[in-house]
């Protein structure tokens, strides 16, 4: 995914919340928020795609997990680039996941 992603506002409504991101290709894809985390320095997000013909697709089941960078005061959402942060990250969206969805186990 790309990091020229705005992120959004907060949804104050109940139900799902979903996010529009374009990838590195200018591609629009639409994602349901699953859960967030917020450590003692950084955001992170638990996205998966929307079941969308688009999406369906292309859609291998993946669960998307981002970071919330601050450039000149605008928040984005941007891949994690240390492998052992993304570990200790994903380690944690996948226990609190688990038991709501079922993902396969795959090495990175």
């Amino acid at each position: 995914m790309s990091n020229q992603n705005n992120f959004p506002a907060e949804n104050e409504d109940f139900g799902n919340d979903f996010i529009t991101l374009v990838d590195e290709n200018g591609i629009e894809r639409e994602f349901e928020i699953v859960d967030s985390l917020v450590t003692e320095n950084n955001e992170y997000f638990a996205l998966i795609p929307t079941e969308t013909p688009e999406n369906v697709a292309n859609d291998d089941g993946e669960l998307f997990i981002l970071k919330v960078v601050e450039d000149n005061g605008e928040e984005f959402l941007e891949p994690i680039e240390d492998d052992e942060e993304y570990e200790e990250i994903a380690e944690i969206f996948m226990d609190r996941l688990e038991e709501l969805y079922d993902f396969d186990e795959q090495e990175s």
